[in-house]
């Protein structure tokens, strides 16, 4: 997997680079804007006689920035600096960087120009067919000031391939967010390893493509095991996925039990449990509300389906317990939650299931709207294992953190949430972020808009459940599953289109991709 950092991480692989391995920090800039010319030369090539603007801030940003205007004047391009900044604010390895650039610049008749900002100096420059923007780095936090808000519209608005410097400027680095505005890049080029504002929040819609280079962070620093953030890639899931035995009969590969269902709401029950299969277990069984189980009976065939007392509302009654009680010792995994609605009675159910069972289950959905009337810290004592897959809307309930301050701080918060209850979360999103109680939290590389429809979580909570009970690991079942529904969902997108997607599609979709990434191609 892909390593992911913050921004105090990745000051933290700096300062132990430098102070410990003793790389000077002006070499690792020197290697940061090599990086980023090599991307600008393979990417626009040829770059002769082409116009490129080199935006800088004050900082190691535009250091990085100095050093790049540098390297890219030896390809005969025009180069034009525009520091938005005072000289005597530049410091260390950027004030360096910058008179080296100033020599160049004296002895390059005309080919480097260095101009400091001014609103009227914008309308001065000639069209850039490339800029590079090297403002803030990937420490900004905040709003952005005024003068700087002018330059960054400024380069939105042209005509120009951008290519951002570590991370587009007005991006916080951590946690994605743009609080008033920021650079919209075609490439960013982020340095040692993926930063966590690159996926998450607005810093996932204005990146564009990305390129991690090489600036000489020590492995023994960027694979130091207190970074605990990592992004799935195919090649992950490949290597994890349940192998069949020759001699595999069907309850040998995984049994699902899911208890699901209630009157108008019994496509979540019928998705959850056709993805199951589709996943690769060898038995599921359901069991549903008597009043809805004759519909759920003719729609699905492959699955088992039983009747279970049912309230007058048509949901689970506490009189099912002891017919569920039977099944339970039979499951692999126990699915709960999809489509039972929140009446009081069918809660209680829940809650004397969650007390009593000891083996894997799957909170979802409803399932989780129960656990937030009786309060999430009541896992901590239970003795099951369990994966609870909430959208942004359920975790609130379960937090009591405003949605907001979820979305701003998701991998924080669905970390903060596994270690102090002891279960693997999977928070639903962009990215969906999969956290551990040993602190790791690791975010999936694969979805598309299209996926917010209804009924797509049933979907996932099945793909789960089903590669639990073939014998994954909790937390390995839960980011593998997430991988391949949206991989399935992105296979989708490409031949119908985001907009027509609907849930069944990704069960339908799943087979190849699974077969695909099992062979190690493309889908």
């Amino acid at each position: 997997m892909k390593r992911v950092v913050s921004a105090e991480e990745m000051r933290w692989c700096d300062e132990t680079t430098i102070n410990t391995y003793s790389v000077p920090g002006l070499m690792l800039m020197e290697n940061a804007g090599r990086g980023v010319a090599d991307v600008v030369k393979r990417e626009f090539s040829p770059l002769d006689s082409k116009h490129i603007l080199v935006v800088c801030g004050k900082g190691n940003n535009g250091g990085d920035g100095f050093v790049i205007a540098r390297i890219l004047s030896n390809s005969c391009a025009h180069i034009s600096v525009l520091l938005v900044a005072s000289t005597s604010e530049l410091k260390g390895d950027a004030k360096i960087n910058f008179k080296i650039l100033q020599t160049f610049a004296k002895k390059s008749t005309g080919q480097i120009t260095i101009r400091r900002y001014s609103k009227r100096i914008l309308t001065a420059f000639p069209k850039p067919d490339i800029i590079v923007d090297a403002i803030f780095g990937t420490g900004f936090t905040g709003s952005v000031r005024k003068s700087f808000s002018d330059v960054i519209e400024w380069v939105n608005q042209q005509q120009a391939r951008i290519v951002a410097v570590d991370i587009p400027s007005g991006i916080n680095g951590t946690t994605g967010v743009a609080e008033n505005c920021a650079i919209r890049a075609n490439v960013t080029v982020t340095f040692g390893c993926l930063k966590s504002g690159l996926l998450c929040n607005q810093g996932h819609e204005l990146v564009g493509s990305i390129r991690v280079v090489d600036i000489g962070i020590p492995r023994m620093v960027s694979q130091d095991k207190r970074l605990q953030t990592f992004l799935v890639e195919q090649s992950d899931v490949r290597r994890i996925l349940p192998k069949r035995s020759i001699h595999a009969h069907k309850y040998s590969v995984g049994k699902v039990l899911v208890l699901a269902g209630s009157k108008g709401l019994t496509g979540a029950a019928a998705l959850c449990c056709t993805s199951a299969l589709r996943a690769g277990a060898g038995a599921v069984i359901l069991g549903t509300p008597e009043s809805v189980y004759p519909i759920l009976a003719r729609k699905l065939t492959e699955t088992m389906v039983f009747p279970l007392p049912a309230t007058s509302a048509g949901t689970l009654s506490l009189a099912a317990l002891d017919i569920i009680r039977e099944r339970l010792s039979w499951a692999d995994v126990l699915v709960i939650g999809p489509g039972l609605s929140q009446n009081p009675e069918t809660q209680q159910l829940i809650l004397k299931i969650l007390h009593e069972y000891r083996g894997k289950i799957l909170i979802d959905a409803d399932g989780l709207n129960a656990l937030a009337v009786y309060g999430i810290s009541m896992l901590h004592s239970l003795r099951a294992q369990f994966i609870l897959t909430p959208h942004v809307g359920e975790f609130s309930r379960l937090s009591k953190i405003s949605s907001n301050n979820i979305e701003e701080h998701r991998i924080k918060v669905a970390r903060e949430m596994a270690k102090s209850v002891g279960v693997t979360v999977v928070l639903k999103g962009v990215p969906t972020i999969i956290a551990s109680k040993d602190g790791s939290a690791i975010l999936n590389s694969t979805g598309n808009p299209g996926m917010a429809t209804a009924g797509t979580g049933d979907v996932l909570s099945g793909i789960i459940a089903g590669l639990w009970a073939q014998g994954m690991s909790n937390t390995e079942a839960a980011w593998a599953g997430v991988y391949l529904h949206g991989l399935s969902g992105d296979t989708i997108a490409k031949k119908i289109g985001e907009r027509s997607l609907v849930a069944n599609d990704i069960i339908e979709y799943l087979p190849s991709v699974l077969q695909s990434v099992e062979a190690g191609g493309t889908t």
